[in-house]
């Protein structure tokens, strides 16, 4: 919940190359006060079935940049085994063995307004991505 003086934030992931959310991205939650302030590690998160990350860190107050760091390569690693055995694997570019991501980390940064909720959603793929300000 946010207040007058706090910020709120929340993210989800989308694998646009199999059209659907993407389960198990590690998410990590930072925060600064001012363009000058040290980085405050906030928490850890993991991305749900529905790709979204239930349980981020309320924002301390004061903070005007936040920074989420999204582990994509593991995302990306073809599952142990014999052959692919999850949906995302069903690509074509993920059959000839290759390692699947292109950018293994992705860090978004970005800064918030005291009182406001800013949702950031990453759409990502083997070989790119994007972010932008959601609702």
């Amino acid at each position: 919940m946010s207040t007058e003086t706090t910020a709120s934030v929340s993210t989800h992931v989308l694998d646009t190359s199999v059209g659907r959310p993407a389960r198990g991205v590690g998410v990590r939650l930072f925060a600064r006060s001012g363009r000058e302030g040290r980085w405050q590690a906030l928490g850890d998160s993991a991305t749900d079935a529905d790709g979204r990350c239930a349980d981020l860190p309320a924002l301390p107050e004061g903070t005007t940049h936040v920074r989420l760091d999204f582990a994509v390569e593991p995302y990306f690693e073809p599952p142990p085994g014999d052959g692919p055995a999850g949906e995302r694997w069903d690509a074509p570019a993920h059959r000839d063995g290759g390692t699947g991501a292109f950018f293994p980390e992705v860090a978004v940064t970005f800064a918030v307004v005291p009182g406001e909720h800013h949702h950031v959603p990453l759409l990502l793929s083997p070989f790119g991505y994007s972010v932008y300000r959601g609702s």
